[in-house]
């Protein structure tokens, strides 16, 4: 079967979780069914499957991944009230994290078998274009041993803050869930979790490592072009009906 290296994207704006995880699951199944469809098939007839790249923005939402501890969320009902946020248990690899506006999340639905049949490699490309993204900004960002994400001070370590989230969950080689990236978010609302399971490390995000808000829209600008050399893929915006 021919690899499909194209990745749709698509700009969502601000959407709300529960309609974003939706909308991923249909895409995951379809593609899923695709490949289901594919066994039957002669090889010549097998059909090629889809790639796509979802990015947007959430109100205020606390997730909670499979491997999670719900005391990690420091709010009641009535906290989460009060913040305007609601909160999800969900069905990605990691512990509890915030999205909200000002936050970039990307989340790619791609088929592994059109590039590589790797998670690790798939996380670690992931992180590099975040990575090579926040270079252009002159922020020296890298990985820290143990610990999934994209941070700062990660060399020496004596004021490590993580400034990029990930999580993601793989089925028949098909991926979701995916990253968020501190742009302009609000950091006061990662004081009511412990973010990702990890007390000692504090969060940040873009606007604050240089001292001004950025466009949302340039840093997916970069973050799709990095994204698209590092998979050796060619971006196709999505065209709507």
């Amino acid at each position: 079967m021919k690899q499909n290296r194209d990745i749709v994207f698509e700009r969502m704006g601000l959407v709300d979780y529960q309609q974003a995880w939706d909308y991923q699951e249909q895409l995951l199944k379809a593609t899923v069914d695709i490949k289901t469809q594919n066994r039957s098939l002669a090889e010549d007839e097998k059909l090629t499957t889809p790639n796509y790249l979802l990015l947007c923005q959430h109100p205020h939402v606390y997730t909670l991944g499979k491997s999670g501890h719900e005391e990690h969320l420091l709010l009641d009902e009535q906290g989460l009230a009060e913040k305007h946020a609601t909160f999800y248990k969900i069905n990605r690899g990691g512990d509890i994290t915030y999205h909200g506006p000002g936050q970039l999340v990307a989340y790619p639905i791609l088929d592994l078998e059109n590039f590589f049949t790797d998670i690790h490699q798939y996380l670690r490309l992931l992180e590099e274009a975040v990575i090579q993204t926040l270079g252009e900004y002159e922020l020296k960002a890298g990985r820290i041993a143990g610990l999934t994400g994209v941070w700062l001070d990660f060399e020496e370590q004596r004021n490590p803050r993580k400034i990029c989230a990930m999580g993601v969950k793989c089925s028949r080689w098909v991926t979701m869930h995916g990253l968020a990236l501190n742009v302009n978010t609000d950091l006061g609302y990662f004081g009511n979790i412990v973010p990702c399971g990890i007390s000692d490390k504090a969060v940040t995000s873009l606007e604050k490592e240089i001292g001004q808000a950025v466009p949302l829209e340039e840093v997916e600008e970069k973050l799709l072009r990095h994204f698209e050399k590092l998979f050796e893929a060619k971006m196709l915006a999505h065209q709507s009906v």
